[in-house]
């Protein structure tokens, strides 16, 4: 009973991050499973996973409901991380826990300072294909690596480098995310990895319907305000899990 409480609290939360912001939610998915759940790390990521692309769906839903996702835009973008993903995810069960730890706590402390900085909107100038590229293909790493979806890279990607203003952005980065964390899945299914559907099926459940409440919430909540709130508990978490890996 209490891992079912854990898994419904972490997976609104979870929800929650990705309804509001366009992503984030995995960077908590991983450590809540790890130390509320007891995973390991590796199962943690492939877990992730699962549950970032079900929720993801129903994100991306409602924002395409409402004209915010750049279909050509997102799945370029998408492309260039496809092959990164699907490397990073099958080198990533051959590495000790303790590698991919303090390899998540770092990208979770960095991915909070990022969001703690000052918001760029987009504008309509011209798109630098090369640059786009290197995003794209860097966050499909991260996301493969760590079994993270990379919202929190996405977002600030498709504004800076891409030019999307910032509400297109969330909603292209759900796109973004999925197509990433499916091929970084597919890259996990031969690794004997291990799921428990009596922790997966609740915390996705709660994060589905979290990524609804999101959604809604982000129109009524300044965005820089959601943003600091999640970023000082990543960094948090972030802390917390560098601790425990270097202990």
């Amino acid at each position: 009973m209490t891992s079912l409480i854990l898994a419904l609290v972490a997976g609104a939360v979870v929800g929650l991050a990705l309804g509001g912001l366009g992503g984030g939610g995995s960077v908590l998915a991983v450590p809540a499973l790890i130390y509320l759940l007891g995973f390991t790390p590796a199962d943690a990521a492939t877990t992730s996973l699962i549950i970032v692309v079900l929720t993801t769906v129903t994100a991306l839903a409602g924002h395409a409901r409402d004209g915010n996702v750049a279909w050509r835009t997102g799945l370029l973008f998408a492309a260039a991380g496809i092959v990164p993903a699907v490397i990073a995810g099958a080198a990533a069960g051959h590495l000790p826990q303790t590698v991919l730890t303090v390899s998540f706590a770092v990208i979770a402390a960095l991915a909070a300072l990022r969001m703690l900085r000052p918001a760029h909107a987009g504008t309509s100038g011209r798109v630098r294909p090369g640059r786009a590229g290197a995003a794209g293909a860097g966050l499909g790493t991260v996301t493969g690596f760590l079994g993270v979806g990379g919202g929190f890279l996405a977002v600030p990607a498709l504004v800076g480098v891409l030019n999307l203003p910032m509400r297109r952005a969330v909603g292209t980065s759900l796109l973004v995310i999925m197509i990433n964390s499916l091929a970084a899945l597919g890259a996990r299914a031969g690794t004997g990895m291990h799921l428990d559907w009596t922790v997966i099926a609740p915390f996705t459940a709660a994060a589905v319907l979290g990524a609804w409440d999101g959604k809604r919430l982000s129109a009524k909540v300044r965005g820089r305000t959601l943003q600091r709130l999640f970023a000082h508990l990543l960094l948090a978490v972030a802390a917390l899990m560098l601790v425990d890996a270097l202990r």
